[in-house]
């Protein structure tokens, strides 16, 4: 069974059709075809160690994702998250590969929320706002580009210095967190953040917001009034369970996002104020293994053609 290691994952995963993927891995999830019981977590120490076990099967391919979040790691020079996803043919049990799950997991969030945003952004968004500034912000400036053109990029960090840092490397503005939610048309909130940093008086009606983080039952990032807009989420069992911003603000859940990817529910209009509330689920992991697994294994057919082929 390969092995493939995170330079190798990164050489095969490209964001347009990682995007396409999670679209389609989640209507599958939203509309029962796929088997995935909310994620185990282990928690080692409090606030600082944790350790999840993600099973889950679709039609073709099955598997698990086995991942550290360690919050504690914060600014000390290790990953907050690390994984390995191993993967299976779904119709013999066979195991085809285990990889390296760091990458994907930062990959595979941030184009999930590419993807709820390319449905529930309002028109015309020309306003990028991020609160937070580490590899997930990142990312979703990355993911989001393939989505939406943004003319103006703000980002807040707790650690100003990490926010001029961010602007400085994606030609962003450096701001307090309420001058750059005001007027933003999408709002990215992806910070370890355990009591709220984004208020919903800040919104302007329509914005849309992808809210990453907080994903413990006693943590949140948003406040009520933010909570109180149209709120979806990638799994209602997940979010009942694990999200202290919808578990604690009690808000009421609109659909998951795969429901709108699969047409099962219609799209709130895009005047509507929007929340995607992101947990992270198995299968995405999965599509996204399986997308590495397939390209790996049609390059490596290439190679041996022309390595066969007559000069």
């Amino acid at each position: 069974m390969m092995y493939l290691d995170e330079e190798r994952v990164r050489a095969l995963l490209d964001w347009k059709p990682l995007i396409d993927a999670m679209e389609s891995a989640l209507a599958a999830f939203s509309s029962g075809n796929v088997v995935q019981p909310v994620r185990s977590i282990l928690t080692i120490e409090t606030n600082k160690r944790y350790f999840g076990v993600m099973p889950a099967a679709s039609d073709d391919v099955m598997g698990a994702k086995l991942v550290s979040f360690y919050p504690g790691n914060e600014g000390t020079g290790f990953a907050t998250h690390n994984g390995v996803i191993v993967l299976f043919n779904a119709r013999t049990g066979e195991p085809l590969a285990a990889m390296d799950g760091r990458l994907i997991t930062e990959m595979r969030t941030a184009a999930v929320s590419a993807a709820a945003t390319k449905y529930l952004m309002p028109e015309g968004s020309r306003v990028l706002a991020l609160l937070g500034s580490g590899v997930q912000a990142h990312a979703h400036v990355e993911a989001l580009s393939h989505v939406a053109e943004f003319s103006e990029i703000r980002v807040w960090s707790r650690t100003p210095e990490h926010a001029e840092r961010f602007a400085r490397e994606r030609g962003a503005k450096a701001m307090d967190a309420e001058s750059a939610v005001r007027g933003a048309d999408v709002v990215v909130v992806v910070t370890s953040a355990r009591e709220p940093v984004l208020r919903g008086a800040w919104l302007k009606p329509g914005a849309h917001v992808n809210a990453v983080g907080a994903n413990r039952p006693d943590w949140r990032e948003l406040d009520d009034e933010a909570m109180a807009a149209t709120v979806l989420v990638d799994s209602r069992a997940a979010a009942a369970q694990e999200s202290g911003d919808v578990i604690l603000s009690k808000a009421a859940i609109y659909a998951e996002i795969g429901e709108l990817f699969g047409k099962a529910v219609a799209s709130p209009p895009r005047s509507a104020t929007t929340v995607f509330k992101s947990l992270g689920l198995a299968v995405e992991d999965l599509a996204a293994a399986k997308l590495v697994l397939k390209r790996s294994e049609g390059l490596t057919s290439v190679v041996r053609s022309r390595s066969t082929s007559s000069p």
